[in-house]
């Protein structure tokens, strides 16, 4: 885990190498730039399974360089950081969801963009087609809106009587907007009553749980690098509110959820090194067709349903790749 750490610690929003490979690199490195709508604490251990790139023959400081930036949830800073790695002529930039894919692409048409995940790069206009994504961008797909259902199939066999469910997503997130439907649509089609919570910012989150009221059985937080940032204040808001949450990720389980179901997360990152490898190699971003998740985790905390009286099925356990106690 020490090597992770090192890996990623930030400096003045930069990765923070060793003084000495610093100064030993050549003057020209193939450079990498990565950013992130998050902050570095919270995705920090999602972003260093890049480290895939050492297995892959390159060597940080000796034959590619790295340059990290994080946006800290300012979604206002993703165009800035975007036009400074274009300033800076990277090789390569890598990110993470739709908003900042689209900052790099106003940003260049010309500089190879990698996405480690994206929910929707279809549907939300990132690619032109998943097999020949065309132009500069590529990377793999999260497929959050395509297991929308699957989520709420879980929270009907945690809690089979479910009536009423809040929504917690990020409008500011076109791929946050598209999943909030789809769950929406879903929710209704199983009778469910629907309390959307919408945020823009971090600050919107304690507000949005103000507003929800009454009545909510469980929270579905939708997949996104802010509400990501912010998991341990969303779980403790939960919390406060009684509300099991259901999410995309482990971290949010980790961090006090009730359970997660979706791709693992440090595998996508781990498979963009591929792509940025390829790349580095001479191969068209256009010419490599998005790639699906192939590793799925089903996590459940025992504590968390402890905490709000629930008792999670044997079955459902028995399915777990985690379970929390």
């Amino acid at each position: 885990m020490s090597s992770r750490r090192e890996f990623i610690t930030p400096l003045g929003g930069a990765a923070a190498w060793p003084l000495a490979a610093r100064g030993q690199q050549p003057a020209k490195l193939p450079t990498i730039g990565f950013f992130s709508a998050g902050s570095a604490a919270a995705l920090g251990p999602w972003v260093a399974a890049l480290v895939q790139l050492r297995e892959l023959g390159w060597s940080e400081g000796h034959t590619v360089a790295i340059e990290y930036r994080w946006a800290d949830g300012r979604d206002e800073r993703l165009a800035e950081i975007a036009a400074e790695f274009v300033q800076r002529r990277v090789d390569i930039i890598v990110t993470h969801s739709a908003a900042p894919v689209v900052a790099a692409k106003q940003a260049t048409s010309t500089i190879p963009i990698v996405f480690a995940l994206a929910a929707d790069p279809l549907g939300t206009g990132l690619v032109a087609s998943l097999a020949r994504p065309g132009g500069n961008v590529t990377g793999l797909s999260f497929q959050s809106t395509d297991f929308a259902a699957k989520r709420l199939e879980l929270l009907r066999e945690v809690v089979p009587s479910l009536r009423r469910l809040a929504i917690l997503g990020n409008v500011g997130n076109p791929a946050n907007a598209l999943e909030m439907n789809e769950v929406q649509a879903a929710a209704r089609a199983l009778g469910l009553t629907v309390s959307p919570l919408e945020i823009r910012r971090a600050e919107d989150i304690a507000p949005a749980f103000d507003r929800l009221g009454d009545g909510a059985e469980f929270l579905f937080v939708c997949a996104d690098p802010l509400l990501a940032s912010n998991r341990v204040r969303i779980n403790i808001l939960a919390a406060g509110a009684h509300l099991p949450t259901i999410s995309s990720a482990r971290e949010y389980v980790e961090a006090g959820g009730l359970i997660s179901y979706g791709p693992n997360i440090p595998d996508l990152f781990r498979r963009a090194g591929d792509y940025v490898d390829k790349i580095l190699r001479g191969a068209k971003p256009g010419d490599l067709p998005v790639e699906q998740p192939t590793k799925f985790d089903l996590v459940i905390n025992l504590i968390a349903a402890k905490a709000v009286g629930l008792s999670v099925p044997s079955m459902l356990l028995a399915r777990a790749d985690e379970v929390i106690e």
